[in-house]
């Protein structure tokens, strides 16, 4: 049944405007018409007609740096989530994260292969969650920032053993290929700026994954890591906090293929609640987090100048970033990035669903394009925290309500 949507503030995330008097008419889980509602088309019998009262109504979002595996852990828990467990917590997250607006998902790493059976029962109706593009296991080299034992990791060295990994990954049918490239502030094994890879590595994952249809993500942290990532022609750079500006040259010129996550809830909310975990506020600082945070707001700024796409996606999935908070995203887009709400909006809709559907069928509200909406009792533009309330936010996903 056709369904016109009348009385919206509508955002399409064609741009930044909002049209106040807006129109959206769904068939078959198609849009086929929004915009003014003064040119919407006629009501024709067996169409339905619902008044949404004045609600501001956008694209559903995309969250490009998934964990739908992860439970919620301490980031310094010692020791892998079994699969049986794991499972569990991960269905429980689909269904989060579709409830959170998100319609769209991009995987940035999956414990054991749940994230393949999870797309499948997302795909086949078995289960509540996002449109999702699947990983496997992070990729990394010996003693890179993910060689511990688990369900998490995937460890070689050398450009033969890594494209055999890719093949393995291709076999349990992932759509993305994780990669750590570089580490973090924590490990004094593997910090940012000391490269796990050497360059005729990465370029294997990623020859061999495009060789087979796969894309490419990367954990990259600096400038040194995400040159040696674009260079090899990754599809999408999570962090990427201490740039310069030949690395942000680099991702300029292949702007049309490349998405930037800065992903910084990990940063912020470490340096936050660092007391919680048993650290305090001078080890952080003395880790170089309070930098690394000011450091990506420098980086931001250099993105946007050059019109990188950047996305949102902040690593949730541990106790002090967990699941169900990703649209917090948003607010450090605007307060951290000095992003206008609009600006932070296209993030996570257009840029984000294009990054998920190189097409164009997602991330925004066109004819054509799929009917994932988001409709929210409140104004994002006003204040974007209204949409980490979910009690706020009716979510449809393919014409459907969620």
């Amino acid at each position: 049944m056709a369904i016109l949507m009348t009385n919206a503030r509508l955002f399409t995330a064609v741009d930044e405007d909002v049209i106040e008097q807006g129109a959206l008419l769904i068939d078959g889980g198609v849009i086929q018409y929004a915009g003014p509602a003064a040119d919407a088309p006629a009501v024709e019998n067996g169409m339905e007609v619902r008044d949404v009262g004045g609600r501001f109504v956008m694209p559903g979002m995309t969250e490009t740096h998934a964990h739908l595996s992860f439970a919620d852990a301490s980031p310094f828990a010692i020791g892998a989530t079994p699969v049986e467990e794991a499972t569990i917590t991960a269905v429980r997250n689909a269904n989060l994260m579709l409830s959170s607006g998100f319609t769209s998902a991009i995987s940035f790493g999956s414990t054991y292969k749940i994230d393949v059976a999870l797309r499948e029962a997302i795909n086949s109706g078995r289960i509540k969650g996002p449109r999702l593009l699947a990983a496997g296991r992070d990729l990394g080299a010996t003693a890179s920032n993910v060689d511990s034992p688990g369900g998490l990791s995937q460890i070689a060295d050398g450009p033969w053993a890594l494209r055999k990994a890719v093949r393995e990954q291709r076999r349990d049918q992932v759509d993305v290929v994780k990669i750590f490239i570089d580490g973090e502030a924590i490990n004094p094994v593997n910090p940012p700026g000391e490269l796990g890879f050497c360059d005729e590595e990465v370029n294997a994952v990623v020859d061999e994954a495009h060789r087979h249809g796969l894309r490419v993500a990367c954990h990259a942290r600096s400038a040194a890591a995400v040159k040696q990532a674009v260079r090899a022609g990754v599809d999408y750079v999570g962090h990427a906090n201490y740039l310069d500006e030949e690395a942000v040259e680099l991702l300029s010129a292949r702007n049309d293929a490349v998405y930037v996550g800065p992903a910084i809830a990990w940063e912020v909310q470490y340096v936050k609640q660092c007391e919680s975990l048993g650290v305090s506020r001078e080890t952080v600082r003395a880790q170089g987090y309070e930098a690394e945070i000011e450091a990506t707001v420098k980086t931001v700024e250099m993105l946007r100048k050059a019109d990188v796409k950047l996305v949102v996606g902040g690593d949730y999935g541990i106790s002090i970033a967990p699941h169900g908070t990703y649209a917090k995203d948003l607010e450090y887009f605007v307060d951290l990035f000095d992003m206008r709400p609009a600006e932070a909006l296209l993030c996570a809709t257009r840029n984000g669903g294009v990054a998920m559907d190189p097409s164009g069928s997602l991330g925004t509200l066109e004819a054509g394009t799929a009917a994932d909406l988001v409709m929210v009792e409140g104004d994002p533009l006003e204040d974007i925290r209204v949409l980490q309330d979910h009690a706020k936010l009716t979510v449809i996903k393919g014409g459907e309500i969620h």
